[in-house]
């Protein structure tokens, strides 16, 4: 026979509501009181039921996780992230894939809206009037992008773009292109910000010019690898890593060394970049940290749908073997500002 609540209320001592306000409303709990329920509930193999607490206490203790596109290799370790913080606070995260579609993305946020308590809209690429019409349906939590009025997790790809710019006019680098991602990005247009900034405080010492925007895959770089030739680009920031990676293949089977004649910077930081010859140089984003930072903001915030609480988590620079000296060859190696460089 299962082990039931009068079960785990007669072991631990308590009443029956104890036990029952200990899973559902624990900060009505005495700490002590609390631990030695949840103990108990554990050696007993006690698991309540999620139904009927949902509508006692109206919360399904389920959150909706909406990523732009799952088979990038820069989400995963965010899931993994959040869904394990989620479960450390007894909640559960359905995962969905938008594929980069707004529609679709509307339509998740609408479909899920009634089934969980929040949603984390992660990298989305709907129009912020829409984001602010559909909080109304569902408490959200914006990652990678903000959007006035809501909360937000953000990785501050701007100081990333901007030391990946320093680093390559270090190397002596003088014209530079900024390979964009898709459009409705937030983060594209942080990264496109950035770059134009870095172009302008060296007017006449660099040259930076723009591509795209261009699908943020393997293929949308290596269709981009023609154009990076033809404009005579020595250097390359990536919106991505993927991206980087397709540019590297492209411009190799063009005949264009990398970092002999190109140098290549990704963003993300993905398991990849480690992985591949030569190894990416990439401005690594703190993924899994946004995904534990987003849960938490939506579990203290979620009902209060007024907050514009917002997070904002530093990238890091690592240099590895994709970029190297410009055609001029008078750069100087130690003139790379303050990244971390990988051996």
């Amino acid at each position: 026979m299962p082990t039931t609540i009068r079960d785990v209320a007669r072991a631990s001592g308590v009443h029956i509501s104890t036990v029952s306000r200990a899973f559902s409303a624990p900060h009505l709990v005495n700490a002590e009181t609390r631990t030695k329920v949840l103990e108990t509930a554990e050696k007993l193999g006690y698991r309540p039921n999620r139904a009927a607490r949902a509508l006692i206490t109206g919360r399904t203790h389920n959150i909706g996780l909406i990523v732009a596109d799952i088979a990038n290799p820069f989400f995963p370790p965010l899931i993994k992230a959040a869904e394990r913080e989620a479960r450390l606070r007894d909640y559960h995260i359905f995962v969905a894939d938008s594929n980069e579609d707004v529609a679709v993305e509307e339509e998740l946020v609408h479909a899920l809206a009634k089934q969980v308590d929040g949603i984390l809209l992660v990298s989305p690429r709907l129009a912020n009037s829409v984001i602010e019409a559909l909080s109304r349906e569902a408490a959200l939590v914006v990652v990678n992008r903000q959007v006035p009025g809501l909360p937000s997790v953000v990785m501050d790809v701007g100081h990333g773009a901007r030391a990946a710019v320093d680093h390559l006019v270090g190397l002596g680098h003088k014209k530079i292109g900024f390979l964009g991602g898709p459009r409705g990005s937030w983060t594209n247009r942080e990264i496109r910000k950035a770059v134009t900034s870095a172009s302008q405080v060296r007017t006449g010492e660099v040259e930076i010019g723009v591509l795209g925007p261009n699908a943020p895959t393997e293929d949308g770089g290596i269709a981009a690898a023609e154009h990076v030739q033809r404009a005579g680009f020595t250097a390359v920031l990536a919106y991505n890593d993927l991206m980087a990676i397709g540019l590297i293949e492209g411009l190799d089977r063009l005949g264009v060394r990398v970092p002999g004649d190109v140098s290549v910077v990704g963003i993300d930081d993905i398991a990849l970049s480690r992985l591949t010859r030569p190894r990416l140089t990439t401005v690594a984003n703190p993924t899994a940290a946004a995904g534990r930072a987003a849960v938490d903001m939506l579990l203290q915030h979620g009902d209060d749908r007024r907050t514009t609480a917002q997070v904002s988590l530093a990238t890091d620079l690592v240099i590895r073997d994709s970029t190297g000296p410009g055609p001029q060859g008078d750069a100087d190696p130690g003139e790379r500002g303050t990244p971390r460089a990988e051996a």
